[in-house]
């Protein structure tokens, strides 16, 4: 009997994924490492590459379609190249442009007519497929009033699981927040030297993800999760960097942060933040993430609060640079660089108390920054 092959896990959060294209066809062979499909998950587009060697039966789910991981998609031949698809799951003859929309607009591939050369269905046909064609009758559009015309705009597959998961972090897990204030001046000088000399010189983040880092080492009961009514704690420090793309927020994983050196965590987000906006991160990219950093600073925002992702219990929002006033301690004033720091925080997990020392802890290390650059 011809065996499966299932949706595989691509990222922490996934619960379901799209498939965007085949890359094999019924009865073709694939080695081990070889590309099988292009999968639309929420946190990126990847590539999901075979795991062993094998030669491909039926498609069960095909492009366009929503499996959950785990869920069967394909058959597997015996390798005697039996079986084929039929040809109602035969990959349909459609550029990269027109499988994207397809996806986006909800829109099978099967059964549209392409127009294009040698009948390749295009963006076109999809979006004509969508509105209606001249045989069917057009979707109706709501009705007009006091708003003036509605434009219903309708959630990619991306979008519509990071609505779910906000969902169930807002509304399954009690949280609370601590804020405080950090003097930045330091490391502004820092960095101000630095770029005299070099162009890839470490950003604020990668200053603050060290510094997390070497916090949640010392508060090892911020880097876990909490499933099932238990508390895990990792003895692995992966700490997520929020990236905001063009329709999402990726948050790809610098691994073990609290081994690297600075300037190793600034080349890891350097990386991962370009392969996230280009949406072309690996899934590995996505994985084991233990705590997250979400920073708003560079759109001139000063502080913010940011939502946890589960089953993480914290995450630290960071606002922007700004120059302020201190007292300093001669009764006089000083301006500052200073950043404002949002902790949000599980309170099934760790409390008020908790929260304050870790704060205070991330505080000290940011403050005296040559430590974060040994």
């Amino acid at each position: 009997m011809a065996r499966e092959l299932m949706m595989p896990k691509l990222s922490d959060s996934t619960a379901d994924a799209v498939i965007l294209r085949w890359l094999k066809s019924p009865g073709d062979a694939f080695s081990r490492g070889e590309a099988l499909i292009e999968v639309e998950t929420d946190k990126a587009t990847v590539v999901y590459e075979a795991e062993s060697d094998g030669t491909l039966g039926s498609i069960l789910v095909p492009e366009g379609g929503t499996a959950s991981i785990g869920e069967p998609i394909a058959t597997l031949a015996n390798g005697d190249g039996a079986s084929p698809a039929p040809a109602a799951s035969e990959r349909p003859n459609a550029s990269p442009v027109a499988r994207r929309t397809a996806v986006e607009l909800g829109v099978s591939l099967h059964g549209i007519v392409g127009t294009g050369a040698a009948g390749r269905i295009t963006r076109e046909d999809v979006e004509r497929a969508a509105a209606g064609s001249s045989s069917t009758a057009p979707a109706p559009k709501p009705a007009s009033g006091g708003k003036g015309d509605v434009d219903v705009v309708e959630l990619t597959a991306t979008q519509a699981t990071i609505a779910r998961r906000m969902v169930e972090s807002a509304t399954t897990i009690p949280s609370f927040t601590v804020s405080a204030d950090v003097d930045m001046s330091l490391i502004t000088e820092l960095r101000r030297q630095a770029r005299e000399e070099r162009d890839d010189v470490p950003s604020v983040n990668d200053f603050v993800v060290k510094a997390a880092a070497g916090t949640l080492k010392e508060f090892p009961r911020f880097n876990a999760s909490y499933a099932d009514g238990k508390i895990e704690c990792y003895s692995r420090v992966n700490v997520g960097v929020a990236v905001a793309t063009d329709d999402a927020l990726l948050v790809p994983v610098v691994l073990e942060a609290d081994t690297k050196t600075l300037a190793e965590i600034a080349a890891d987000t350097r990386r991962l933040a370009e392969a996230a906006r280009s949406r072309t991160l690996a899934p590995e990219g996505l994985r084991d993430g233990t705590f997250t950093v979400s920073n708003l600073g560079m759109l001139g925002i000063s502080a913010f609060t940011a939502i946890i992702d589960p089953p993480q219990v914290a995450i630290l929002a960071v606002g922007g640079t700004r120059r302020a006033p201190v007292e300093d301690e001669n009764g006089g004033f000083v301006f500052r660089d200073l950043v404002t720091v949002t902790l949000s925080c599980d309170h099934r997990v760790v409390y008020g108390a908790d929260g304050a020392r870790f704060l205070s802890r991330l505080r000290e290390l940011l403050e005296r920054p040559l430590t974060l650059t040994l």
